[in-house]
């Protein structure tokens, strides 16, 4: 008897093996990348090996083998994704809920979503579906694009098109863990239109279509009588030569946003999607006082939309004048020093007010590594030539004249360091 039982239970061990090794080759004579090819590691069991992913995008999305994983589900790394079959459509469902969607570009934290669901259907090499993201509030509207897309054998561009929806909708989808969302009362519409391209995760041609963008309830009207901590207020008018230098260096739209500049938003995006982290900002002057005085400086992507909020409600409620005198007061100039008052008699020995203008110029070019110049200065007396330059032909409301003259000293402009 306990031969006999041996004997089956070699045999079962003897099936098993057989079966796994199997499928191991089938999965590497069907599924193996050619060189070059997109591909993945995969683990069968015990086993690991490379494959296609081309070739198993095609195979998910063929009719006569998409509907046999309807009900199956599998853990990737941003969540569960579970498997369906829209037979009226001809098209594979995939529903990750919770879903965690990481974009480098825009910080490391990954984005939550409640429930994210795609729809793909295929002819030949091109791809169509939809996308749809579903907030967490009880009988909110979600989120809708379509996309389509082409599969080549190294990469998958999709082309997305996200219909036009409320801002608020937008927040309470992407983040909905936002305390200010319990008293924000948002206004305006967003729709957006770009590519995306896998496996590099990467978007471009981004369109962001923005209207009548409003916020109310943040309590920002506070700050019109408010006093920093960096001591005694600058009192610099949008004329000063400091101001002027400030704006230059740091948001040249600075007179004509709504507290957000779409074009520098898309630039730093790029930038930072092609170095894989957060380094360039895009941060207009008012989303920096709203960093300094509300949002705290975290790089992630639930900070910058918090800080958003904050300056879409300061231009309202505070207007360019006053946004503007309290960045002034409140901008780091290095180690321990804040306010334009503390740094210009730090640095010049004098108000800021009476700054001549190429010491005006050199403290606007501080501004964007505050302490890294700082310790630049000290160490070989002097600051980036080039950025110095920059920002003296970026002030705007001088004469051609005045320009000429200014780029002349700050060229020359030797400053003791402190």
């Amino acid at each position: 008897m306990r031969k006999t039982l041996r004997f089956i239970l070699l045999g079962l061990l003897a099936l098993v093996l057989t079966a796994v090794i199997a499928v191991v080759l089938i999965v590497k004579l069907v599924l193996a990348p050619a060189a070059g090819e997109w591909s993945t590691r995969v683990e069968l069991g015990p086993m690991a090996t490379e494959v296609s992913v081309p070739t198993v995008l095609r195979l998910a999305t063929s009719p006569w083998f998409a509907a046999h994983l309807a009900g199956h589900a599998v853990d990737m790394g941003h969540g569960r994704v579970v498997f369906g079959w829209r037979e009226s459509a001809q098209a594979l469902e995939l529903r990750c809920a919770p879903c965690n969607v990481s974009v480098p570009a825009f910080g490391a934290q990954a984005v939550r979503v409640e429930a994210l669901t795609a729809t793909a259907r295929r002819d030949g090499n091109v791809f169509a579906g939809q996308f749809q993201v579903q907030p967490q509030a009880d009988g909110a509207e979600p989120l809708q694009a379509q996309w389509s897309g082409r599969l080549s054998q190294t990469h998958l561009q999709i082309d997305f098109d996200a219909k036009e929806a409320a801002i608020a909708q937008w927040y309470r989808a992407l983040v909905p863990q936002l305390s200010e969302l319990q008293r924000a009362r948002i206004g305006g519409t967003l729709a957006l239109r770009g590519r995306l391209t896998l496996p590099e995760a990467s978007f471009s041609a981004l369109q962001p279509q923005i209207a009548g963008f409003t916020v109310d309830g943040l309590g920002t009207q506070a700050l019109l009588n408010a006093h920093t901590s960096c001591g005694p207020s600058a009192r610099l008018t949008q004329d000063s030569w400091l101001a002027r230098a400030v704006i230059a260096a740091e948001d040249q739209r600075y007179t004509t946003h709504p507290g957000y500049d779409l074009t520098e938003l898309l630039a730093a995006a790029d930038a930072n999607q092609k170095r894989g982290k957060v380094e360039r900002g895009g941060s207009t002057l008012t989303q920096q006082l709203a960093k300094m005085v509300m949002t705290g400086s975290d790089r992630t992507a639930e900070r910058k939309l918090r800080e958003l909020l904050y300056a879409v409600e300061m231009e309202q409620t505070l207007g360019k004048a006053r946004i503007l005198e309290l960045y002034l007061d409140s901008a780091p100039w290095g180690s321990g020093v804040c306010g334009a008052e503390a740094a210009a008699r730090l640095y010049f020995k004098r108000s800021a007010r009476t700054l001549e203008p190429a010491q005006a110029v050199w403290l606007a070019a501080m501004l964007n590594k505050p302490s890294a110049a700082a310790d630049e200065w000290k160490r070989t007396g002097t600051l980036d030539a080039a950025r110095i330059q920059w920002v003296a032909s970026g002030i705007r409301g001088i004469s051609r004249s005045q320009r000429e003259a200014l780029l002349k000293s700050v060229a020359a402009a030797r400053f003791a360091a402190p």
